[in-house]
């Protein structure tokens, strides 16, 4: 192994991240064909730099998640939408930097929690009734 100093070290890793943002083409991925950069990812569509995701719409860099639309920087979530940095999670609807939660909306930085809205807890008849008519709500623009 050749010796590396600091500043080579920090030129290659530069590199490294460039041509990771830049790349355009998929590898291994199944009916992709509106993605880029994405790897071993199937049936996603509108989507950048996915791995391991499956039914993704709108989504970018997320990893190992199925059936996001419009969600950023996921590791291991299903069912969420417009949610980024989140881990582990599903059904999350509008949420950020959430770990090992399910059923929440508008929550951030929640972790071991599920049927939350403005991270306030519901029981999960409420959650329903109230998360349903907002949805509508904000589908409508009021």
């Amino acid at each position: 192994m050749t010796e590396l100093d600091a500043r080579q070290f920090e030129a290659r890793f530069r590199e490294l991240l460039s041509s990771q943002e830049t790349r355009q083409d998929n590898a291994g991925c199944v009916q992709c064909e509106t993605s880029s950069g994405c790897t071993s990812s199937t049936f996603c569509r509108h989507s950048r730099a996915l791995v391991r995701c499956h039914y993704c719409v709108e989504c970018e860099q997320c990893t190992d998640s199925s059936h996001c639309q419009g969600s950023r920087a996921l590791l291991s979530c299903h069912h969420c939408m417009d949610t980024q940095s989140s881990v582990s999670s599903s059904y999350l609807v509008r949420c950020a930097a959430m770990a090992h939660c399910t059923y929440c909306m508008g929550c951030v930085g929640l972790s071991h929690k599920d049927f939350h809205i403005l991270n306030q807890p519901y029981d999960r008849s409420t959650y329903f009734e109230l998360s349903r008519k907002l949805l509508r709500q904000l589908e409508r623009g009021a």
